[in-house]
């Protein structure tokens, strides 16, 4: 069985850092994208960013570039999410999730994707 877990995510002030980590189990780690999307109140959930485990290929959305990093310890079977420069934007729930196959496309996560139960991330102003 695919399992994700979310790390605690937390309240932080605007300008600061939070470091999410999403531990999986019930596959080959290497095998398949790792995504990280979010959903603030009242919005649609978003794709932040995604990693594929087979050649290391990274994603982020316009949004996020340059402030998040996304990073996979295989030997821990952990992803993780390094968000700098918060901005109360960032503000949501945010989930990790797996697909097997290839390509980080939502649809595809949407569709046939495993997901963790999301963590709250807080950004005051």
């Amino acid at each position: 069985e695919v399992q994700l877990v979310e790390s605690r995510g937390g309240l932080v002030q605007a300008g600061g850092s939070l470091r999410l980590s999403c531990a999986a189990s019930g596959f080959t780690f290497g095998d398949g994208v790792i995504g990280w999307f979010r959903q603030a109140p009242g919005k649609g959930r978003e794709e932040v960013s995604c990693i594929d485990g087979r050649d290391g290929s990274t994603y982020y959305a316009d949004p996020v570039k340059g402030r998040f990093t996304i990073s996979a310890d295989n030997a821990k079977s952990t992803v993780y999410l390094q968000m700098n420069s918060l901005k109360p934007e960032d503000t949501a729930v945010y989930y990790c999730a797996r697909y097997s196959g290839y390509g980080c496309y939502e649809p595809n996560f949407a569709e046939s994707g495993s997901w963790g139960q999301g963590t709250q991330v807080t950004v005051s102003s």
